[in-house]
C-alpha cells in the first residue's frame, strides 16, 4: 500500500524560513509524501519573490507536487492536511522597535524576551486566531503546527480562545541546542538520544539524556558547557551570527547556577538581564543582523533563481528549524509515536505547577495529537522563575482580551527583565506609540 499523500500549507509564505523549509519537505517526500504544497501571505509582493524561486525548486526536484500561492484565505486553507504558521507580524521593523525601545529605557531588547516578546505577543495573537479560524472553516480535519513567535504568548492565547483546536504550539530552540549537544560528544544529531526536559518556551532546563542504550551523556555534556557554553568548533547548525555566538557562551554561567541541568540560552535574558544590556549593541541589534543579513541574502537568492530559471546551485538547505516541523508532520500523518519537545497545557505533567499553565514538555506524538510526559514534581529555584514569568505572560493575554493598560504595565512589571514599576511604565507607553497599528486600545 502506498502512503497518504499530504496537502500542505505554509502560512507566512513571505518569511525568510520558507525556503529551506520547502527543501527540506523535498529532501522528505518519502516519509512526508505531499501531493499538493501551498504558500499563503498577507503580503503578496513580498511572497510573490519568494513563491516564484520556490516554484522553481520544487519544478526541478518534484515536479509531481502541485504548488501554488495566493493571499486569498479561502483559495490558501481549502483542501489542507497541514498547517505550517510562521508569521512575522509587523515583520522586521517592529522587531527592531521591540528591541531598541527596551534598551532606551535600560533593560533587555529581545524578540521574545521581556518587554519585546510581550509586545511582539499581543501583535501576533490576533492574526493566529485569525488563521486557526480559516483552519476551521476550509479544513477542519487540519492539524496547525504553529511555529510563530512569542510562542509562549501565543500558545496561552489559543489554549484560552481556541481551546479546542487542533493546534500545535512548537519552538525549534531546544532542538538547535539538542543538535549541539550531539554534534559536540561526536554523535550525527540529538536522534541519536532521548532527553528529559521541562519549562516554560524559552525558558527550561533538560535534566536527564542518555543513549539509546541507556547510558548517561549529561556528564559529557556538562564538561563541554561549563568550558565554552554551547559554542561548537564546526560550522554546521543555524545560528552562527555573533550575537547568538555570545548568547551560546553564557550557558557557561548559566549552568554554574543550576549545575543538575543543562539551560536553554534564553535564560540569559531573565538570570543576566544586567549584564546582557551592558554589553549590548543596543544601536545594532539582532532585528539589524538579520535585515543585513538573512534577510538580504534569503531574497537575493530568491531573484537569483528566478532570474536564472534554475536552482540547480541554489544555496537553500534545510535546516533544524525545518526539520523539526517536518518530523512533527510525519509524526502526526503516519501515527509514528516520536517523543518530541512540544508547548503543552500541563495539566498535572509537572505535579507541582499550575494546571492550566503552558509548559514545554518532551511529549509522545501520534495521528490523535500528543500526550505530555509526566515530569514529577520540579526544584523550588526553576518553579518560582516559572511561576513568575507564566504570570507575565497570562497577564499580556488578559490586557490583550480586556483592553487593559492596567493588565499590561503588571506584565511587564512582573517580567524579570524588568527592574521596577516606574520604568514598565515608561516602556509600555513607548510600545504603545509603536503598536498603535497593531495593538488593540488600551484603557
Amino acid at each position: 500500500m502506498s502512503k497518504k499523500e499530504s496537502s500542505i500549507l505554509i502560512a507566512g509564505g513571505g518569511s525568510t524560513y520558507t525556503p529551506a523549509l520547502v527543501v527540506m519537505l523535498l529532501e522528505s517526500l518519502e516519509r512526508l509524501p505531499l501531493r499538493k504544497l501551498k504558500l499563503y501571505d498577507n503580503d503578496e509582493e513580498r511572497q510573490k519573490t519568494v513563491a516564484e524561486a520556490c516554484k522553481i525548486i520544487i519544478k526541478e526536484r518534484a515536479p509531481g507536487v502541485e504548488f501554488s500561492y495566493t493571499t486569498d484565505p479561502e483559495e490558501a486553507f481549502t483542501d489542507v492536511d497541514i498547517v505550517m504558521a510562521q508569521l512575522r507580524v509587523g515583520k522586521y521593523a517592529l522587531r527592531e522597535l521591540d528591541e531598541k525601545i527596551p534598551f532606551k529605557h535600560g533593560v533587555v531588547g529581545q524578540e521574545t524576551c521581556g518587554p519585546g516578546g510581550i509586545a511582539y505577543g499581543l501583535r501576533s495573537l490576533g492574526p493566529i486566531i485569525e488563521l486557526v479560524d480559516y483552519m476551521e472553516k476550509y479544513s477542519p480535519n487540519a492539524w496547525m503546527l504553529n511555529y510563530s513567535n512569542p510562542a509562549a504568548i501565543v500558545a496561552e492565547g489559543t489554549r484560552r480562545f481556541r481551546p479546542t483546536s487542533r493546534i500545535i504550539n512548537i519552538c525549534d530552540m531546544p532542538v538547535c541546542l539538542e543538535d549541539i549537544m550531539a554534534r559536540v560528544i561526536g554523535l550525527k544529531d540529538r536522534k541519536d538520544f532521548e532527553t528529559s526536559y521541562f519549562g516554560l518556551n524559552h525558558f527550561g532546563w533538560w535534566t536527564k539524556i542518555v543513549n539509546h542504550e541507556g547510558m548517561d551523556l549529561m556528564p559529557k555534556i556538562s564538561e563541554h558547557v561549563k568550558r565554552q557554553g554551547y559554542t561548537e568548533n564546526t560550522q554546521k547548525g543555524q545560528h552562527k551570527e555573533e550575537s547568538w555566538l555570545e548568547t551560546m557562551r553564557a550557558a557557561k554561567e548559566l549552568h554554574e547556577i543550576e549545575p543538575e541541568f543543562l539551560p536553554n540560552t534564553y535564560l540569559k535574558y531573565y538570570l543576566m538581564a544586567d549584564s546582557t544590556v551592558e554589553h549590548a549593541n543596543k544601536e545594532y541589534t539582532r532585528a539589524n543582523e538579520i535585515i543585513d543579513g538573512r534577510e538580504k541574502d534569503v531574497f537575493s537568492e530568491c531573484r537569483r533563481i528566478t532570474e536564472n530559471g534554475t536552482a540547480q546551485d541554489t544555496s537553500f538547505k534545510s535546516n533544524e528549524h525545518a526539520s523539526f516541523i517536518t518530523d512533527l508532520a510525519c509524526a502526526l500523518t503516519f501515527n509514528t509515536k516520536e517523543r518530541m519537545i512540544l508547548i503543552t497545557e500541563n495539566r498535572g505533567a509537572i505535579a507541582n505547577f499550575a494546571y492550566d499553565a503552558m509548559v514545554e514538555l518532551p511529549c509522545i506524538v501520534g495521528k490523535d495529537g500528543y500526550e505530555p510526559i509526566s515530569m514529577g514534581e520540579i526544584p523550588t529555584f526553576e518553579k518560582g522563575l516559572m511561576e513568575q514569568q507564566i504570570a507575565s505572560e497570562k497577564l499580556a493575554v488578559d490586557a490583550w482580551e480586556q483592553g487593559s493598560y492596567l493588565k499590561l504595565w503588571q506584565a511587564l512589571a512582573m517580567n524579570k527583565t524588568v527592574p521596577s514599576i516606574a520604568v514598565a511604565k515608561e516602556i509600555l507607553d513607548d510600545l504603545i506609540v509603536a503598536n498603535k497599528e497593531f495593538w488593540p486600545e488600551l484603557k
